[in-house]
């Protein structure tokens, strides 16, 4: 159950960062990263609370796991969701999920140093495995450094940056799960309170480009809210992970997201522009799994 729920938290993250290109590409450059988060984020608050009468268990509720939920959505997913969008837009998918691909190193690092869960050698090495495996995906050869002089190097900060805040998330929200153990208390504590940052900020701030998604295209508005509905899923499946496993297993697991996005970017996008690398790469990864699963 724990890998079925990590890999699915995967595939739904893979998903949204393909189902962001049409956003992005259906709004024209009218609307900025905001107004995708804007979109995503408060559809898929709707979305939890609607749901949280028949979902959440508040037989088991702690003021305190509530409020590391809390803590939690003040940076994540609101943070990470404009981060992803403004990196896919200037460095498009793939390149988004290898270096958001590092999240695991960030996760695993505070779950040692917070919760105590430091991974056995095995497992670090499928870690370090899985990482270096996703990156082989897609940081190839003249390809790869073609991509890197082409992007800013403020631009590759965005999914660096997203990595780092995803990473933290998955041990904060391990905390609170002690306390709470409920994945999806704590998926619509953390989507409510990131959903009023981001509407403060897009009400906040008229000036911000492309803030208002009262301007965006009706097609856009779907988009977004299909990718919203996709992060969400995959922060629940994360959570409910969470709640079952370390974050030293759950988090590798899920970083197997970049395969994921390599096999829908070909499939919905029909981007064919990696080349043999990509091979090693799975197989790097696969090695890390196992190695993952037998530590």
């Amino acid at each position: 159950m724990l890998v079925a729920l990590s890999l699915g938290s995967a595939f739904c993250f893979a998903l949204a960062l393909v189902l962001a290109v049409f956003g992005l590409r259906e709004s024209a450059g009218a609307v900025g990263p905001m107004a995708g988060a804007g979109v995503s984020i408060p559809v898929t608050a709707a979305l939890f609370l609607a749901l949280s009468p028949a979902t959440v268990d508040l037989s088991g509720y702690d003021p305190r796991g509530a409020a590391v939920f809390a803590a939690a959505g003040l940076f994540y997913p609101v943070a990470v969701t404009w981060l992803t969008f403004a990196s896919n837009r200037r460095l498009g998918p793939n390149l988004t999920g290898a270096l958001g691909n590092l999240a695991p190193l960030f996760a695993v690092a505070a779950a040692a140093a917070w919760l105590g869960q430091t991974p056995s050698l095995g497992q670090g090495i499928g870690v370090a495995a899985i990482c270096g495996g996703a990156s082989l995906l897609f940081l190839r050869g003249r390809g790869a450094a073609a991509s890197v002089e082409r992007a800013a190097s403020a631009a590759l900060l965005l999914p660096l940056a997203g990595a780092a805040l995803r990473g933290l998330a998955q041990p904060v929200a391990s905390y609170g799960l002690l306390a709470w153990p409920d994945p999806f208390a704590a998926a619509l504590i953390g989507y409510l309170v990131s959903a009023a940052i981001v509407l403060a900020v897009v009400r906040g701030l008229p000036r911000l480009r492309g803030a208002r998604a009262s301007v965006m295209p009706g097609r856009a508005w779907l988009w977004f809210a299909a990718t919203g509905i996709s992060n969400g899923a995959a922060v629940l499946l994360l959570y409910a992970a969470l709640a079952r496993g370390p974050v030293a297993v759950v988090a590798p697991l899920v970083a197997c997201y970049p395969v994921m996005t390599l096999a829908l970017n070909r499939a919905v996008h029909r981007d064919r522009s990696l080349d043999a690398r990509t091979g090693l790469g799975v197989a790097a990864m696969a090695a890390g799994v196992a190695m993952l699963l037998a530590g």
